[in-house]
């Protein structure tokens, strides 16, 4: 495992978030959007079970989504250094491709972090209140496994898909239900049996479920297990990137 190569490549996706602007910008709009129609118009219309508004329940699922979003899209990343070969420089350097994954996702996940935080700031004007506890700060721990996991996703489908339409096509396809069939806008409670059982499968239900216990207290299932099935979510994926990255095609 070479750190110098993790560190570069970390170093090297923080310098083109920080350049670009727009793409900050970009990045908080659409959750901003969410919070502002679904938090601000159904915060007195839903009441949940389990006490506590609308409000304070959709916000963690907005920060789930938008790391799912962002996260999953790295992928691009490697299409466009196949395209204007710097891939093919970096594969080339005795640095293992295991290292080239971890900096890639340790760039990815540190960014996409970054966005989330600003999320939770902006939520705080309009009538987001985290409860402060021991705990609080565990959710970041949880925004970086949501990152890490489904970067690792989107390395995947960049390491085996060649051509741009091709890559938004499958991500659409997959981020979709991946949100949809998660607990991030409904309490899985609310949904039909069948769709329960297909949620718990799904990584994104216990990443948002961590962040949401962190910072309002009030979560489905116990920390330590949504930390444990996000682990070892992350473990797998970023194994079966490192494996695909290492067949990937550079000509």
């Amino acid at each position: 495992m070479d750190t110098n190569a993790i560190y570069v490549l970390w170093l090297r996706d923080m310098k083109r978030f920080l350049r670009a602007k727009s793409r900050i910008i970009g990045m908080i709009m659409m959750p901003m959007f969410f919070l502002l129609g679904l938090g601000l118009g159904f915060n007195g219309l839903i009441h949940l079970s389990t006490g506590g508004s609308y409000l304070e329940f959709l916000v963690p699922g907005i920060i789930g989504m938008s790391l799912l979003f962002t996260s999953i899209t790295s992928g691009t990343a490697v299409l466009f250094d196949r395209q204007f070969g710097f891939l093919k420089e970096i594969l080339v350097t005795p640095n293992s491709r295991a290292s080239i994954v971890i900096g890639r996702v340790a760039g990815g996940a540190t960014t996409a972090v970054l966005q989330s935080i600003l999320i939770v700031i902006v939520s705080l004007f309009i009538g987001f209140q985290p409860v402060i506890s021991s705990v609080t700060f565990t959710a970041i721990i949880f925004m970086l496994l949501i990152a890490a996991t489904f970067i690792s996703l989107g390395l995947i489908f960049g390491s085996i898909i060649n051509d741009f339409q091709g890559f938004q096509l499958v991500t659409n396809f997959v981020t979709l239900p991946l949100f949809f069939l998660s607990n991030a806008i409904f309490p899985l409670s609310s949904l039909p049996s069948f769709v329960q059982y297909i949620s718990y499968a799904n990584p994104l239900t216990y990443g948002i479920d961590g962040i949401r216990g962190a910072l309002t207290g009030t979560s489905t299932y116990p920390l330590i297990l949504d930390f444990t099935v996000m682990v070892a979510f992350f473990i797998i994926m970023v194994i079966i990137a490192a494996y695909a990255f290492s067949k990937t095609d550079v000509d």
